[in-house]
């Protein structure tokens, strides 16, 4: 702040002092200035951090795109645009903040060629296949999306059907999984199914059977690899303590599990419990080496899918015994 300049005054006896002139006569004296008086500088305004400034403008542009329609929606249904900006940023902070997910082998995922991610299921709800196709998006080093294959019984519910549609998931079948093989994609299967998923937490971390191979024979039609995909923790979101049968029966579900807070404590206990997890993708099993036709060779499937439901129990009995904590890891 800039003041105006004071000139000192030295002060003497003689008559030439600063009270009065030379003559000698008496004058009026003069205030001495202090500093001038400025007008009070407004405080700085603050501008948003360039991150918020960035995605606010990302937001308004994709609402933009939304209301005019100017968004690409792929033969399954599937919304990118979407699923990043809706789907996956609330499924992102249970998988951060809540369930602290350590991911192990990212580099097995290819850059660019279609693979099949063979994972095993567990949790009462399928919150595993969630957390791994976050797992892909957020460690591939190019973000690749992950297309999830789901049971009927997903397409059929109201609401969830059309959210998994857009989210990238399609039905499980081999017609739809070659084709998005075929087209390049990771694409994710759980051939464990309701039998994973729906089995009681005295079994937990115990592969079921992985049905009569079907996702090998897509694999082995298309010539991509199979990555076996192990996930730790999600057995221990939701114990299945109980199976109420006639519940299951009347609103047709394949079980209605009893855990330790449902259905005690109504919809509280639908929050998952804070387990740790890891999700480890193993090493591609190539499927390009064998010969046209090999998918129709019964023994071959049956060797083929016995090597990756063994290779995800081992990772499994590992990744067991380096954890301290169910909680904590």
């Amino acid at each position: 702040m800039a003041h105006a300049r004071v000139i000192p005054l030295h002060g003497n006896t003689t008559s030439t002092g600063p009270d009065k002139p030379a003559n000698g006569r008496p004058t009026r004296q003069t205030a001495r200035r202090g500093p001038a008086p400025t007008l009070a500088t407004p405080p700085p305004v603050e501008q948003p951090a360039p991150e918020l400034a960035d995605r606010l403008a990302d937001l308004v542009a994709f609402a933009r795109r939304r209301l005019t329609g100017e968004y690409e929606v792929d033969e399954f249904g599937f919304d990118a645009e979407l699923a990043d900006n809706v789907l996956l940023p609330p499924l992102r902070q249970l998988y951060q903040n809540w369930f602290r997910v350590e991911v192990i082998g990212a580099h097995n995922l290819p850059d660019e060629t279609g693979a099949l991610l063979v994972a095993n299921h567990s949790g009462t709800f399928p919150i595993d296949a969630m957390m791994t196709a976050v797992a892909v998006r957020d460690n591939h080093p190019r973000g690749r999306f992950l297309r999830m294959l789901g049971a009927d019984l997903i397409f059929k519910t109201p609401v969830l059907g059309s959210f998994a549609r857009k989210s990238g998931q399609t039905l499980a079948c081999n017609a739809d999984a070659e084709r998005l093989l075929h087209d390049g994609h990771l694409v994710g299967v759980w051939p464990e199914g309701f039998k994973g998923i729906g089995k009681p937490f005295r079994d937990r971390y115990k592969l079921q059977r992985f049905g009569r191979g079907g996702f090998v024979s897509a694999a082995l039609r298309t010539g991509t690899p199979i990555i076996p995909v192990s996930i730790v923790g999600a057995e221990e979101i939701y114990p299945k303590l109980a199976d109420l049968k006639p519940l299951a029966r009347l609103f047709g579900f394949p079980y209605f599990p009893v855990t330790p807070l449902f259905p005690h404590l109504g919809l509280l206990g639908l929050v998952p419990l804070p387990s740790k997890w890891f999700i480890e993708f193993g090493e591609p099993i190539r499927t390009d080496e064998f010969e046209a036709g090999a998918e129709d060779d019964p023994m071959l499937v049956f060797n083929i899918t016995d090597q990756v439901r063994e290779s995800i129990q081992q990772t499994l009995y590992r990744l067991l015994s380096q954890r301290n904590n169910v909680f904590l890891g």
